[in-house]
């Protein structure tokens, strides 16, 4: 019997991941009815990934956190037996900014450190975290806060609440914290920051660097990733002993993917938009590299690829909605018909 594995991360702002994979195989099952489709929702570590968490079978535990700018948002994290997925963006993220008016001077990954602080509470020793799409640009003070560390950077009650506890950060790029690529200089403009209050927001960076290495004997603010989610990249490294790894990669580890690909015939990914970023770090890549030598074909809302490109990334052919529904209003509304057509075309071409 024919096995397909749908492993696509969301199309931000029209489908999840998991109803992008209900789409594809419902197309799919029409020329074959007797296929075995698996869904294995995935993201890069950014939004998304607590969805994909708990679509891999762990259980959503709600918790009411300070958003980006100090008022609280409904969110939570999810929890298989010890270990802990928390989303920054979820919490933290531009995504929960009031009106969506950016802060850029005054937002917090306080949130995020609430809910490492709620997962730690209720038992777990593990935390794998999720630091895509922050609003702010504080260095990760504002999850120290709430895990325990004062504004003088007492470490005490930080360090005891930690003792025993792994973290995972899942982070794709590797900016140091200050200078001219670090987090203010290349993310602040995206989050809203003016030239001048990058210098500022720079500059604020290199004292509480240079404030770290005081208190723990070591200056880690240009180790690759320090510069990650505002510089909350640099906090995890320097004071809660983290270990940063490409999200798609960690995801891929969570929801037990290399697991589903035993006797599969084909592996279908996607996102909302294949162009250069897809290379670099984003889930179909990340999938593509990871199919062991499965054939994987990607569908998407639009594709700014060549063959070739896709090709080199492990993808043998693409299917996009745009070459259905050449209108994108029409494609982000009403997506679901266009993927179960393409799921069609992908069974036609790959599936015998």
């Amino acid at each position: 019997m024919p096995r397909a594995i749908v492993a696509s991360d969301k199309f931000k702002g029209s489908l999840t991941s998991a109803e992008v994979a209900a789409a594809v195989g419902t197309g799919l099952r029409r020329l074959h009815p007797d296929l075995t489709v698996v869904s294995v929702p995935v993201a890069d570590g950014g939004d998304g990934t607590l969805a994909a968490a708990v679509a891999a079978g762990f259980h959503l535990v709600p918790v009411t956190a300070s958003g980006p700018t100090g008022e609280p948002v409904e969110t939570g994290f999810a929890r298989r037996g010890d270990v802990a997925v928390v989303e920054l963006a979820d919490v933290s993220g531009l995504v929960r900014l009031p009106g969506g008016v950016p802060a850029p001077m005054t937002a917090t990954s306080r949130g995020t450190g609430e809910l490492m602080a709620a997962a730690i509470d209720d038992g777990c020793t593990r935390v794998i975290l999720g630091i895509g799409g922050s609003a702010s640009t504080d260095g990760g003070a504002g999850i120290v806060t709430a895990l325990g560390g004062t504004a003088a950077l007492d470490l005490r009650a930080l360090r005891e609440r930690m003792d025993g506890i792994e973290v995972v950060v899942a982070c794709d790029v590797d900016n140091p914290l200050t200078g001219a690529t670090g987090a203010a200089a290349v993310y602040g403009p995206q989050k809203g920051a003016n030239p001048e209050q990058v210098k500022e927001l720079d500059a604020a960076l290199a004292r509480w660097a240079d404030l770290v290495a005081r208190e723990t004997g070591q200056d880690l603010r240009d180790a690759p990733g320090a510069g990650a989610a505002g510089g909350l990249g640099f906090a995890a490294l320097a004071l809660l002993g983290a270990e940063l790894r490409p999200g798609i990669e960690l995801v891929l580890e969570l929801v037990g993917f290399h697991e589903q690909l035993q006797d599969a015939d084909l592996v279908i990914t996607g996102e909302g938009a294949l162009d250069e970023q897809t290379l670099h770090g984003k889930a179909v890549a990340g999938v593509a590299a990871a199919a062991a030598g499965i054939p994987v074909v990607a569908v998407c809302g639009s594709n700014k690829l060549d063959p070739e490109r896709l090709r080199s990334a492990g993808v043998v052919a693409a299917y996009a909605l745009t070459d259905l529904q050449p209108d994108v209003r029409r494609c982000i509304a009403e997506p679901v018909p266009l993927l179960q057509r393409l799921g069609e075309r992908i069974a036609a071409d790959h599936l015998r």
